[in-house]
């Protein structure tokens, strides 16, 4: 692309790229001075040409101008660092229809579901926490929702091989950082808000504000879908022009689950749309679980997918690697492995843990709580534990440069019955449940689900993933086979 198709009175120079990182080599790039909240691009200018920008996007002075570069002044840097990704990548979303997902809790399984039940007759991508998938490409994630070139060119690769729908998860720092201000979503979901992220945030409000910008920003032919069980539910969309639809259990809704069995292996529910009902069967576990299937459904359906489509795929999902995934090496006792890192997440899947387990066995928790992230919710972990445990084992949980033992005695706080011990290294707390329990417990390993990375005090390194590590211990400790090691192959 030149210049000069872009800002009036460039020169004609070739645009290969863009960015707002000045550390990243492009050559003959566009580099937006980005202003976030420890950096200021305005400052790494001459870094940035260094690695290959030819035109500079600013809005604040700059003292040192190479005249061998073009600088173009903006009012505001996002805003045309926004429409231009959208120009360079030739408007990728406009060709796809885009469901985008977002709440403190669920994204991932809601995009999952979604990309799971309609890639089989429309190609459909992901994006998100767990990775980035179309077609046979699967790559790891970059962040929740990627930055606005990243995130662009995701999608311009995306339509570049076929697809023809993409699951988007859209967090709140990502709607706080304007990421997603060009992308053309066709349905708006909501999952739910509790405490998280009140670290960037401050309070629940600038978090519920940063949530509702989204379906504020919803176009008139968009679909809001909405839980309407949820405190914030309902006022999350009373500002959208997208048509609204609502899903839930206790209150009436448009999609509607009653007649609820939760079971062991799976849960079958009546699913109430109107006047019809349908007998929904499926191998998903936990309430929590019932609420991501009605978002899933109800967005499916609204963009005119049948029923008889969507309802006989619902049974034979394959388990999401660290959401909710059963790990079954055929020990006689349950381990569950979940990315549940918020207070509410951690009660979800602490609730179904006391469903499945007999009341003369024991539910084993293992979690931590992350370092330099949100202090406060730190004791919560420990009362919500203290609640449904009858051993924690407290451990590191991206500690990065805070000491693991404090974060676990801070969380120890909320503890006041329940026996509690601290291991410091995650694989042997791992080690250390699976080696205490018994026929029918419950072990749950809470707060990484499949990550294979650690945050600790010299940056990401590497770690097996939670729910490798339980694979193995479980056959070193309870069958007595191989040799068990902290390393990635």
């Amino acid at each position: 692309m030149k210049l000069n198709s872009i800002f009036e009175n460039a020169p004609e120079l070739e645009i290969q790229g863009l960015m707002s990182d000045s550390r990243k080599r492009r050559p003959n790039s566009i580099f937006f001075c980005v202003k976030g909240m420890m950096n200021d691009g305005h400052r790494f200018v001459d870094q940035a040409i260094k690695n290959g920008a030819v035109c500079i996007v600013y809005s604040d002075p700059i003292e040192n101008i190479d005249p061998s570069i073009t600088y173009v002044r903006v009012k505001d840097v996002l805003t045309a660092y926004n429409q231009i990704a959208n120009i360079f990548y030739d408007g990728p979303s406009e060709k796809l229809v885009i469901f985008g997902i977002t709440g403190t809790n669920g994204k991932s399984s809601v995009a999952n579901l979604i990309r799971n039940i309609l890639n089989d007759t429309v190609p459909t991508g992901y994006i998100g926490t767990i990775s980035i998938e179309y077609g046979n490409v699967k790559l790891p994630p970059l962040l929740t929702t990627p930055e606005i070139d990243d995130l662009h060119g995701v999608l311009h690769d995306m339509v570049e091989a076929g697809m023809k729908a993409c699951a988007l998860e859209v967090s709140s720092i990502g709607l706080e950082q304007r990421r997603v201000d060009t992308i053309d979503f066709d349905v708006a979901i909501f999952t739910n808000l509790t405490h998280d992220h009140l670290d960037y945030h401050g309070t629940m409000e600038n978090y519920f504000s940063a949530k509702k910008s989204f379906f504020d920003k919803l176009k008139s032919s968009g679909v809001a879908i909405t839980n309407a069980d949820d405190p914030y539910g309902l006022a999350i969309v009373e500002d959208t022009k997208g048509k609204v639809i609502t899903y839930g259990i206790n209150k009436e809704a448009d999609y509607q689950a009653v007649d609820i069995q939760i079971l062991k292996n799976g849960t079958n529910f009546t699913l109430k749309n109107h006047n019809d009902e349908y007998r929904v069967e499926t191998n998903l576990v936990a309430t929590f679980n019932i609420y991501n299937l009605l978002a899933s459904i109800a967005a499916l359906h609204s963009k005119g997918i049948a029923m008889d489509a969507i309802l006989p795929k619902l049974n034979r999902f394959e388990q999401i690697e660290g959401r909710m995934e059963r790990i079954d090496e055929g020990q006689p006792y349950n381990v569950i492995v979940d990315f549940a890192h918020t207070p509410d997440g951690i009660m979800q899947v602490m609730e179904y843990g006391a469903r499945i387990t007999p009341k003369e066995n024991r539910i084993i928790a293992v979690f931590g709580s992350a370092g330099k992230r949100d202090f406060k919710k730190r004791p919560v972990f420990g009362e919500i534990a203290d609640k449904y445990c009858d051993m924690i084992i407290l451990t590191e949980d991206d500690p990065r440069d805070e000491r693991v033992y404090d974060i676990a005695q801070e969380i120890a706080l909320g503890i006041k019955k329940t026996n509690y011990i601290i291991v410091e290294s995650r694989f042997d707390a791992i080690r250390q449940a699976v080696e205490m329990a018994n026929r029918n417990d419950t072990i749950l390993i809470l707060g990484k689900g499949d990550e294979i990375f650690m945050y600790g005090e010299f940056g990401r390194e590497p770690y097996l993933g939670d729910h490798r590590v339980a694979r193995e211990m479980i056959k070193k400790y309870y069958y007595g086979e191989g040799d068990i090691t902290n390393e990635i192959e």
